[in-house]
């Protein structure tokens, strides 16, 4: 009987010892390289989207935009010049109309004169290469008017708009220099100084952001476990979540009721990816966890939660009909108390809630092993023998 309560218990209340609360963080990489020049922020300092973090060097990108900027002067200049080239050239085309129009009454005088046998043939052939040569001139003057024009309508605006895109980008690669936050957030891991190489690998970011809490986005625990429990577990199972950072000895939001929000479909130890690689079975020995999401019944207690905090996750199964469902149910109270009990005994414990002891990074050696010059054999504060 005690072996059948004892299965009944575990069975339809797991528990998960490794329930955690992720967060984000933000890397802080620069997007153009140089030294820097003046540092903004402080670690611990809560700063605002837009707000400048540190300073690169940008003589280099201040004289490209200076150039740019340059360059639309210079096309207002050319703009006035082809203004002035267009009057001359139309006074030039009115000119030439009018001495076309002279010559052409001059031909036909003459040519009216030819008739009555007063003027001679020879005047008239004059006149009329004249009156050739005046068109000629006019149509000339005609394309000097158009070639004007079409360089107000469109070479110089054309220009113009080459002329403002190199000045965005130049101003987007000064702006570059100037490294900005882009949330709502507190600075920490900077650890650069002026004069020190901006760094653009996001690996080796020059900083690290913690940014706020999205407003309206209910926080979330995830806990693994057991994938037995997957026949047990339910969306919006009753669950009680206490943290390491709750606890407290009046156990004041030390144990926070919640609810199963989702439990993800799939368990990582299966994932597939692209590899060079084939799949060895055995390595599946290791059987993964079913990873599940938990969301405070309460949406007061967030703010009594810190980012990164281990918690401990108990569910209680409730949803079971008839007399056994009941029974079932109410033997989660002992569960509820073991809960409980651990907590109140976190305070003497420095190892937290967590109930899995950790292995030593380096294996224990004694005092004869220090003696040797293997490198690690002995660290120091990894709890050797020595």
């Amino acid at each position: 009987m005690a072996f059948f309560l004892f299965l009944l218990i575990f069975y339809f209340h797991p528990k998960s010892y490794s329930g955690l609360l992720p967060f984000r963080t933000v890397s802080v990489v620069a997007q153009t390289s140089g030294p820097v020049t003046a540092i903004e922020v402080q670690n611990g300092q809560r700063v605002q989207a837009g707000d400048l973090l540190f300073q690169i060097e940008n003589s280099a990108q201040q004289v490209a935009l200076r150039q740019a900027e340059v360059q639309l002067e210079q096309l207002d200049a050319a703009e006035t010049k082809a203004k002035d080239t267009l009057k001359v050239a139309e006074a030039s085309l009115v000119e030439a109309r009018a001495a076309l129009d002279k010559l052409r009454v001059d031909l036909e005088n003459a040519e009216t004169l030819f008739q009555r046998n007063v003027g001679t043939q020879d005047a008239v052939r004059e006149l009329e290469a004249s009156v050739a040569v005046s068109e000629a001139e006019v149509v000339a003057a005609q394309a000097q008017v158009d070639l004007a024009q079409s360089d107000l309508s469109q070479s110089i605006p054309a220009q113009r708009k080459a002329a403002a895109a190199a000045i965005e980008a130049a101003q987007v690669a000064l702006d570059k220099t100037s490294v900005r936050s882009f949330s709502d957030g507190v600075v920490t891991q900077l650890a650069m100084s002026v004069g020190s190489p901006a760094s653009t690998l996001i690996l080796s970011p020059a900083m690290v952001i913690i940014p706020d809490r999205p407003e309206g986005v209910p926080l979330r625990v995830t806990a693994g476990f057991s994938q037995v429990a997957r026949s047990t577990l339910y969306e919006g199972m009753p669950a009680e979540i206490a943290c390491d950072s709750n606890v407290s000895m009046s156990f004041r939001n030390a144990v926070l009721p919640a609810r199963v929000r989702f439990v993800q479909p799939a368990i990582a130890t299966g994932q597939v990816v692209l590899g060079g690689r084939l799949l060895e079975p055995n390595n599946g020995l290791v059987r993964g966890s079913l990873l599940v999401y938990f969301e405070f019944e309460y949406p007061e207690h967030e703010a009594v939660m810190i980012d990164g905090t281990g918690c401990i996750v108990q569910t209680y199964t409730s949803n079971l009909p008839g007399f056994s469902g009941h029974v079932i149910a109410a033997t989660g109270a002992v569960k509820a108390v073991g809960l409980r009990l651990k907590v109140l005994g976190v305070p003497h414990f420095p190892r937290g809630l967590g109930r899995r002891w950790r292995p030593l990074t380096h294996p224990p050696c004694l005092s004869s092993m220090c003696m040797t010059k293997s490198p690690g054999a002995c660290t120091p504060g990894s709890g050797n023998l020595s």
